[in-house]
């Protein structure tokens, strides 16, 4: 009796302290993580799908993670020709100035020295260098005005949504006025970008110059060794192997933080041929923590939910036939119909458990289609009819960044065989036939109405 009595006692504490929110509840789709910041995305990055977002399409300051569209457009005037990693640049005093300015992140540049478009990148990309970083933006569109139009029409193309940038950096202006001739935008304005678009911009830094990580994934460096004044670069990414927040896989990407931006950080990191990108925007900072280690923190979370709880998974095979659509009809054809399959497999991202949350999509290609939903003859072997994709059941997918991402998520659906255009005499016939199987079905419903 006592023992029931105590069981009964706990069981109504429990209820309590559930209902007071003291003991956590079980949580679902995106309630099992929570990230401590005031905006953050997860992505898988192979084809850009969102795992996670919080606040992921409001702007607010990028500080220093600017330099990743700096980056962009440095790899690009590169693989176009415009740019030669052994060109050189020679150093203006205001620069120079700038680059001994302790106040800000540099690294040492003499007046009237040379160093080639490699050693600033590399000074920009591992530690985040500013006077470095204008030296690229000077050297790609000669001046910082004419860069900041270019980062500006960059994000546009890439269908960038909600950005504005004003400097190659991520400074605030203030701190960049002393040394330039003219400043963008207003005399404390600061870059600002939504975690969604700074994901985008990763996610395709990523795909389109992958060769980024060959020189965001370095942890030390020594710029101008070997010089009189060599400057020892430690990535201001601690979670690079070697660094002391170091995490398993971690390859990139950039740090950012000003008072105005708060903590950022874009990470990505990559195991067992599976990555993922992160974004963490002013990161809350606990007490008794610095901001370095929170965004950290908040990016080591991120990052062992996504490992942890997802998988890459071959969901439909090639040569898959939708259920009740495993033919298309053919008009003006030697055959009525032809046959229809997936050309190769279909994977997708998928949390762990959830595997029977997604259906296969049908979706026809309407250019192919007369206006009676019909094929027209001839039709080729392998001739792409549609696509298939899968569709979330319960309607809280979280969709993908960018169309691009979308579209690593379908599978072609092609023509098993080729149908030839049927000759004159048999279309002849057909329309014959046709006229008079119009006239029987006539008679036949008026006779049936008789009776």
């Amino acid at each position: 009796m006592k023992r029931s009595w105590i069981q009964k006692s706990f069981v109504c504490m429990m209820v309590l302290m559930m209902a007071m929110g003291i003991v956590e509840r079980p949580a679902n789709a995106q309630g099992d993580l929570d990230v401590n910041a005031k905006a953050a995305i997860l992505v898988e990055a192979s084809t850009g799908k969102i795992l996670y977002e919080k606040n992921s399409e409001n702007a607010q300051g990028i500080a220093s993670m600017t330099k990743m569209m700096t980056e962009y457009l440095l790899l690009e005037a590169v693989a176009e020709g415009k740019v030669k990693w052994d060109q050189k640049y020679t150093v203006p005093a205001n620069i120079s100035q700038m680059s001994h300015n302790t106040g800000l992140s540099n690294v040492s540049l003499e007046v009237e020295g040379t160093y080639t478009i490699k050693e600033l990148y590399e000074a920009m990309a591992i530690y985040s260098a500013n006077a470095a970083t204008i030296a690229i933006t000077e050297t790609i569109a000669g001046s910082e005005a004419n860069f900041v139009k270019m980062m500006n029409a960059k994000a546009k193309e890439l269908g960038l949504e909600k950005y504005k940038f004003v400097n190659s950096t991520g400074l605030n202006n203030k701190d960049l006025a002393p040394y330039a001739d003219k400043v963008v935008g207003g005399p404390e304005e600061e870059n600002v970008m939504s975690a969604k678009d700074v994901a985008t911009l990763a996610y395709r830094l990523l795909h389109d110059y992958p060769e980024v990580l060959e020189t965001s994934s370095i942890a030390k460096k020594v710029f101008a060794e070997g010089t009189g004044d060599p400057t020892q670069m430690d990535n201001w990414n601690w979670m690079l192997p070697g660094l002391i927040r170091e995490y398993e896989g971690m390859d990139g990407l950039k740090t950012g933080t000003t008072d105005f931006a708060g903590a950022n950080f874009t990470g990505t990191a990559e195991r067992d041929g599976m990555r993922f990108i992160t974004v963490v925007m002013d990161v809350d900072v606990p007490a008794g923590e610095n901001s370095y280690d929170a965004r950290f923190s908040e990016t080591r979370k991120m990052m062992d939910y996504a490992f942890n709880n997802y998988t890459i998974e071959e969901v439909l095979p090639a040569d898959y036939q939708v259920k009740g659509q495993k033919t298309l009809p053919v008009d003006k054809g030697k055959e009525k119909e032809v046959q229809i399959k997936t050309d190769a497999p279909l994977s997708m991202v998928i949390k762990n458990g959830e595997e029977d949350q997604y259906k296969p999509k049908f979706v026809l290609d309407k250019k192919k289609l007369n206006d009676d939903s019909e094929l027209t003859a001839p039709v080729k072997k392998g001739e792409k009819v549609g696509y298939v994709t899968l569709e979330s059941k319960d309607k809280k997918d979280l969709g993908y960044l960018t169309d691009k991402g979308t579209n690593a998520s379908k599978a072609s659906v092609v023509a098993i065989d080729g149908v030839e255009k049927a000759n004159w005499f048999v279309l002849s016939m057909r329309a014959v036939g046709g006229f008079f199987g119009d006239i029987w079905n006539s008679v036949t419903s008026t006779v049936k109405g008789w009776f």
